[in-house]
């Protein structure tokens, strides 16, 4: 899908229906579906917000950033996600922590960023977070500069989320999974499972 492309579908994308909890769902780790509404509730979760930014490659061909988390001694070491991180005072709302945080991690200019819509929030369960996904663009390539949280950025192009091919199950091994078989994207030689999968398959039914 060229860049141009995706600008047409830009209305598209802001008027239908998101598939919610039902589309995160299809790309859900067990564990996961255990958590209700009131179970949620019930944990007080820490607030946060990550940034889908889709932008034109060198080819001009529609891409859209993940990172790769720095290892550290913590839950999500080393996993695929977006850019974002836990909502601060000075944040006005959590539109702004997703620009902001992801001007911090990767370097992406705020006024560059166009966001097209708030996608469903997804509950955490490992570190207790509820992220707000944000959905946006930008008319160029950003210039990304990491910071020490981040190991590396992937850019993944539209057509190989939307490929149905980049579906698979995995089996995780870590500290609060042994060996479970859990659903996920197969995308550019990296596993993308968890909270990061269930917000790409709500973003894979907008974009079909």
């Amino acid at each position: 899908m060229n860049f141009s492309q995706f600008r047409k579908k830009i209305p598209q994308i802001t008027s239908n229906r998101l598939g919610g909890i039902n589309a995160q769902f299809k790309l859900a780790p067990e564990l996961r579906k255990r958590y209700d509404t009131d179970k949620i509730s019930a944990n007080n979760p820490k607030v946060a917000a990550v940034l889908a930014l889709f932008y034109p490659n060198k080819n001009n061909e529609t891409s859209f950033l993940l990172t790769e988390r720095a290892s550290y001694k913590g839950a999500h070491s080393s996993q695929v996600s977006f850019p974002g991180g836990k909502k601060e005072v000075r944040d006005k709302n959590l539109q702004q922590t997703a620009v902001r945080e992801s001007f911090e991690e990767v370097g992406i200019q705020p006024n560059k960023v166009n966001i097209v819509r708030e996608l469903t929030t997804v509950y955490i369960p490992p570190s207790n977070f509820l992220a707000t996904p944000f959905l946006g663009f930008s008319e160029e390539t950003p210039l990304f500069l990491t910071n020490y949280e981040v190991a590396k950025t992937i850019e993944v192009l539209v057509t190989d989320l939307l490929n149905d091919t980049s579906i698979s199950t995995v089996s995780i091994n870590n500290s609060y999974m042994n060996n479970v078989e859990v659903p996920c994207f197969k995308l550019n030689n990296h596993i993308v499972w968890g909270a990061t999968a269930m917000m790409l398959a709500e973003i894979k039914e907008l974009l079909q």
